[in-house]
């Protein structure tokens, strides 16, 4: 099947790009001494995760616990990105420890008291990492003096095992040469934890973080053990923006189809904020909410749920009713999750498809 014969709209995905982009972060991290643990939120398959734990991965994050239901059938080894607060996350989060080498990161000890009350003792231990907050302001402790009472909770429990800590440097989105100043700002804050941590007699045997966004300075974080990137498995415009990957990295488009041109000046598609999402771009300046991948000068410059108008000003380019684009979206982790399945793609050949079987609750 040609990708002409695909119905619209739809994620296609450049398998040797992906590939490719799945080397690249492998050997970033094998050259640095870091563990790999990709997190699974941009893809949502088993399928990619199988691919990136070939190529090095030493286990997978997520977010959700419909993520790590799916993702154990490819590897025991999971961290949960996220508290499992509240009786359901718990009874499927115990579920889920009886048959998995389950992590978790927390920073509260009303998440320690309730995950412990749950666990069997005897039974496998939940490695636990207390999160840190340095810099993303919203979630992880404050202080390293936090960072030591949260730890000193969760070492006695005989149903958790004190790991170390975990972070997010998600406001660190800027272009890649501009980031310096912000790596050595959280430098100082985690040391510090880490120093804190020490002097309490608690050892630190996991320094986890890393992002898309800032993982080629992740070399530069004090202490770290392993990385977390998400969406570096396919890059999206964003990352392109700032750095962060080439434009020919960007791995998945959404595939869509002219549907009107009778407004001067613009052409209509059938990919709206149902296809895409509606997230402007981050850490730079730059208008609409994805471009198209053969013409980067095109940008889809305003989304009804299932419409797109692309902005021809820029372009001598006229489409034709009918006609197929392919389309990089701002954030393709928002893309992968309103989809069911995806299609891989070598040039204009459809290859595979394979369903996204993570998305939903």
């Amino acid at each position: 099947m040609s990708i002409g014969e695909l119905a619209t709209p739809i994620p296609v995905v450049d398998l040797d790009r992906m590939a490719a982009n799945m080397v690249r972060v492998a050997e970033y991290a094998r050259t640095h001494g870091l563990a790999l643990r990709p997190h699974v939120k941009t893809h949502k398959s088993s399928r990619v995760a199988r691919d990136q734990l070939a190529h090095g991965a030493t286990g997978l994050t997520c977010a959700t616990l419909r993520e790590a239901e799916v993702m154990r059938a490819v590897t025991d080894d999971l961290l949960i990105a996220y508290p499992p607060i509240g009786a359901a996350r718990l009874s499927r989060f115990m579920a889920l420890a009886q048959v998995s080498r389950l992590r978790v990161m927390l920073d509260s000890s009303e998440a320690v008291d309730a995950l412990a009350a749950v666990l069997p003792s005897g039974g496998s231990r939940v490695g636990v990492l207390v999160e840190l907050d340095l810099g993303m302001r919203r979630v992880g402790v404050a202080s390293p003096a936090d960072a030591v009472a949260l730890a000193r909770r969760i070492a006695p429990h005989p149903a958790l095992e004190w790991l170390g800590v975990g972070f997010y440097p998600g406001h660190i989105r800027g272009p890649a040469e501009g980031q310096t100043a912000a790596i050595d700002a959280l430098n100082w804050q985690l040391c510090d934890t880490l120093d804190a941590l020490a002097t309490a007699g608690l050892p630190v045997r996991v320094v986890s973080g890393g992002s898309t966004p800032a993982l080629w300075q992740s070399h530069r974080v004090a202490g770290i053990t392993e990385i977390r990137p998400g969406t570096s498995v396919y890059n999206d415009r964003t990352t392109a923006a700032i750095g962060a990957c080439a434009f020919d990295d960007c791995a998945l488009t959404v595939l869509a189809t002219v549907i009107s041109v009778a407004v001067p000046g613009q052409a209509v598609v059938d990919a709206g904020t149902k296809a895409l999402g509606r997230e402007p771009i981050r850490g730079v300046e730059a208008p609409g909410y994805g471009v198209l991948l053969d013409r980067p000068e095109v940008v889809v410059s305003a989304l009804s749920e299932e419409h797109g108008t692309l902005d021809l000003s820029h372009t001598d380019w006229r489409p034709a009713i009918g006609d197929q684009v392919r389309i990089i979206p701002n954030h393709v982790c928002i893309v992968t999750h309103l989809f069911d399945s995806a299609v891989g793609v070598r040039g204009d050949v459809v290859v595979e498809e394979w369903p996204i079987e993570a998305r939903g609750r």
